[in-house]
């Protein structure tokens, strides 16, 4: 190439990634950190010639080292504002599957908030090393802003040139630079000018083929953890006085791009996760379900609940951000691809799982809150149904209704009440027990506190059948710290009363989206579902939608006519936590050894079976065979609720095996040469094949964000991504929905292992990666409905049953003495999913997506404002009415 004869000019980018957790905790790598960034900024103050240093593309490595050097903030300020130091756009380099659209959206705008207050981002989309990167990103990129990114990993055999034009669904379309031999094809650089230069010769000799003609080489120096090297700009110096062909410079990811050819390029449309030329990794879709678990969890409960409700009940003055911000950040930083992907050392798993929990807590706490509100606001008391999505809902909820009588139409769970009496006990001790149970029953209909004649401190607190009132119980708690700090020691007498309640299932009639309605007592207007027992102990469920038999032989079941449901397949598994790989003395274990069947809820609302199996695992792998014998107790649970397409499932059992991969098996109803699973803001087809590469095998497991859809199944569910379209008893046109229930290794990275020759990292033990002791698995199946043919059909139906199934319908008593109807709706939306609601800087936003591939017209009925980008820059105005390209995300500003 012509390039090539004359020399390239080189743009020499010095850099590190930094991988905050990952082999060693995020602490011990911090102080790596420290050092690392105390040593640049010395040598960038004091070498003019080391021009410039990109501190990766994450925002989050500028606030973990200046929350140990605050006194280094204006020295980052001057060099970033002078461009010798370029750092975000993200606030941490995410995993782009296994995290929510959500996420990566929350992720990019708090590292471009973040990098304001230092002059600003790098004006690039970097991607370097994420495990593959989803369909959407090219339109996530250009709605922040962006018309270059960067990219490594999943670029297809197809790509064969170092930059392609990267495009969306909806048409968004940016530059992708592809690092040839990932961003650290320049780490190490020579101390001698000669070998400097040689060692770009072998570069380009290596790569002539891919290299734009007349373009710059992209020489990346650095790599993970790597410390700059302060020879940099003397040895580029003496390269160019000895290589009169070739110009090198010190430069920026930003400068190179600015002047990169843009003519002549091949173009790909949609997700990169091919493994021809860099490995995928796609075992960590499977590993540690915990973690994922825990991610689909918080993420639901800040997206679809703590927000969309917050903002249609709580007043804007109450908005709850600061909270929001604390949780988002933790979810930010478990998105981080090392952490995420749980391809680390268990104690940074342990770790995401803390900052999980207590993003969880805070969406949790606001959600009470905000349902709490709601029911303060009726303008009559009752029983009021909260619907937290934007499509109508119906459903089964359960309510605690006063009385033990039976009430029309619901199904009776259990009863409660009565009074529970603590005596003996000293006024210390009443103190403790009184502001505990205020604590539990902020809500009391009276209470009360004496002292008898005995002097003993009486203490009554009465919760009534309608909750009560706050502020009830604040005289008599006043009154028992005063008589505790008075005689601590005396003695005291609590009585709590909860009145009789019975706990129950009900039907909610319609409730509308982002609405609420009042329960009333009313005859079931959809079949109700049965559980029934046949002569041949055949247990069946049916609700008139779904209809269920149990094989007692061998535990699995049938819906509509679909057999062999439910099928436990475990097999071994020699790889680790970034891959699968099969042993070659492989022992599949897919018959129970004993199975039985036993009905938990026999209707008219609910039907619950559970499936008891026992299986006999291997204990371990050893060399490249399973070996010993565990006997393993299984518990599915089956349940079907009224007027529901939905069977809901769980698995639970206690892990006491290594070593191995747990998939449940789905038969399809229909041929299938396709799959159709969610993603970041799209549900994507995908091929029953894979493309893989020398040091990766094309294995055809895929993630999903919360379903799948199949030749007419769709499985939805909580935190289990990876799937596979596996053949059925080798018949290539008959397929089985294969889903990864629980994939257990023992360290970091494996050698030597069939599936991917060469080492993804270090080889530390993971003993939490084994996932041992108890399992408890979560996700639900519906045959039919859709056409199978139709994908966007197909993706709508999947939407709704996701929300269904993980988003429940709230419920809240209501005293009255509000301005709220028995029904309505806070907001109405049409015409798209809704991926956000929630307040940002006094206005409500809203993030709508069209699902399918035409055109689409959304309605926020009544309401006006506009359309802004992901900085929050408004683009357009509306009015109620938004046109939406095929796949496209929007994002309002409602006025």
């Amino acid at each position: 190439m012509a390039g090539h004869e004359q020399g390239r000019d080189v743009v020499v980018v010095p850099h590190t990634h930094w991988d905050r957790e990952w082999y060693k905790p995020y602490q011990l790598f911090r102080m790596q950190l420290v050092e690392l960034v105390d040593q640049l900024l010395d040598l960038l103050e004091g070498d003019p010639s080391y021009a410039h240093f990109q501190l990766d593309g994450q925002m989050a490595v500028v606030d973990d080292y200046l929350e140990i050097r605050p006194e280094a903030r204006d020295r980052i300020e001057a060099l970033a504002t002078a461009g010798r130091l370029s750092m975000g756009p993200w606030y941490i380099l995410p995993d782009e599957f296994l995290v929510s659209g959500e996420t990566l959206v929350r992720d990019l705008q708090l590292g471009l908030r973040t990098a304001t207050a230092f002059g600003g981002a790098m004006d690039v989309g970097y991607l370097p090393d994420m495990f593959g990167h989803v369909a959407q990103m090219p339109q996530l990129l250009r709605l922040a802003g962006f018309g270059h990114t960067v990219v490594w990993r999943g670029v297809p055999s197809a790509v064969d040139r170092s930059a392609f034009w990267w495009s969306a669904p909806d048409g968004s379309t940016v530059r992708a630079e592809y690092l040839l031999d990932g961003y650290g094809n320049g780490a190490h650089l020579p101390t001698g000018a000669k070998d400097l230069v040689a060692a770009i010769d072998r570069f380009c000799d290596r790569f002539d083929a891919f290299l734009l003609d007349d373009q710059p080489l992209l020489w990346m120096n650095g790599t993970d953890h790597l410390l700059p090297q302060p020879w940099l700009g003397r040895v580029v110096a003496e390269a160019n006085g000895i290589d009169d062909d070739r110009h090198l410079r010190v430069g920026s990811l930003a400068d190179y791009l600015a002047v990169a050819p843009t003519e002549g390029l091949a173009s790909w449309t949609g997700e990169l996760r091919s493994g021809a030329r860099a490995n995928l990794l796609m075992g960590v879709a499977s590993n540690r379900t915990d973690v994922k678990q825990a991610a689909a969890r918080v993420e639901r409960g800040l997206e679809r609940l703590a927000e969309p409700l917050a903002t249609l009940h709580l007043p804007a003055d109450a908005w709850p951000g600061p909270f929001l911000d604390v949780a988002w950040r933790e979810v930010v930083r478990n998105s981080a691809h090392d952490s995420i992907c749980a391809c680390s050392h268990d104690d940074v798993g342990l770790a995401v799982l803390h900052r999980f929990a207590e993003a969880g807590q805070i969406a949790d706490g606001i959600t009470e809150r905000a349902i709490a509100a709601a029911g303060a606001a009726m303008a009559e008391p009752g029983t009021v149904v909260l619907n937290p999505s934007a499509r109508p809902r119906r459903g089964v909820v359960e309510l605690r209704l006063p009385g033990r009588e039976p009430v029309e139409g619901t199904q009776l769970l259990g009863h409660r009440g009565g009074e529970i009496v603590s005596d003996g006990i000293t006024r210390a001790n009443a103190a403790i027990l009184v502001q505990t149970a205020l604590d539990a029953m902020p809500e009391l209909a009276s209470s009360t506190a004496e002292i008898d004649d005995d002097g003993v401190l009486d203490v009554r607190l009465e919760r009534g059948d309608g909750g009560g009132a706050r502020g009830v119980g604040t005289p008599v708690r006043d009154v028992v710290l005063g008589a505790a700090a008075e005689d601590p020691d005396a003695p005291a007498r609590l009585t709590v009363v909860t009145p009789e309640m019975q706990k129950v299932l009900a039907w909610t009639g319609e409730v509308p989206g982002y609405g609420w309605t009042t329960w009333a007592s009313t005859p079931l207007d959809v079949a109700p579902v049965a559980a029934a027992v046949d002569d041949d102990g055949t247990v069946h469920i049916g609700n008139g939608i779904a209809e269920i038999d149990v094989d007692p032989a061998t535990g699995t079941f049938a819906c509509n006519g679909t057999t062999g449901l439910g099928r436990l397949v475990d097999d071994g598994d020699t790889g680790d936590t970034y891959n699968y790989n099969q042993p070659g003395g492989d022992v599949v274990v897919d018959v129970p050894d004993a199975v039985t069947v036993r009905v938990l809820e026999h209707g008219p609302l609910r039907a619950r079976v559970a499936i008891d199996r026992r299986y006999t695992w291997p204990t371990h792998a050893a060399g490249d065979a399973r070996r010993g014998e565990v006997a393993v107790d299984t518990t599915t649970t089956l349940e079907v609720q009224a007027g529901s397409p939905l069977v809901r499932v769980s698995v639970s059992l206690d892990n006491p095996a290594r070593d191995h991969r747990l998939r449940v098996w789905f038969p399809l109803p229909e041929a299938a040469d396709h799959s159709l699973a969610e993603c970041a803001f799209a549900a994507v087809s995908r091929p029953t094949v894979a493309e893989g590469g020398p040091t990766e095998l094309p294995l055809a497991t895929y993630p999903s964000r919360r379903f799948v859809c199949a030749g007419g199944l769709t499985v939805v569910h909580e935190g289990l991504l990876e799937y596979e379209l596996v053949e059925l008893d080798g018949d290539d046109q008959a397929h089985a929905l294969a889903l990864t229930l629980l994939r257990c290794t023992g360290r970091i990275s494996q050698l030597p292992m069939r599936y991917r020759p060469l080492p993804a990292g270090p080889t530390t033990p993971t003993l939490d990666a084994q996932m041992p002791g108890h399992q408890e698995l979560r996700f639900a199946v519906a045959v039919g409905g859709a056409a199978a043919g139709d994908d966007d059909a197909v993706a709508a139906q999947a939407y709704a049953l996701a929300d269904e199934a993980f988003t429940p319908l709230a419920t809240v008593r209501a005293r009255g003495g509000g301005d709220r109807p028995a029904t309505g709706s806070a907001l109405e939306v049409h015409g798209a999913e809704v991926s956000a609601l929630r307040r940002v800087g006094g206005v409500v936003e809203l993030r709508l997506v069209n699902t399918a591939g035409t055109p689409a017209t959304a309605t926020v009925v009544g309401r006006q404002g506009w359309v802004v980008d992901l900085r929050g820059t408004p683009v357009a105005p509306f009015a109620e009415r938004v046109d939406l390209r095929p796949y496209e995300i929007v994002t309002l500003h409602l006025t």
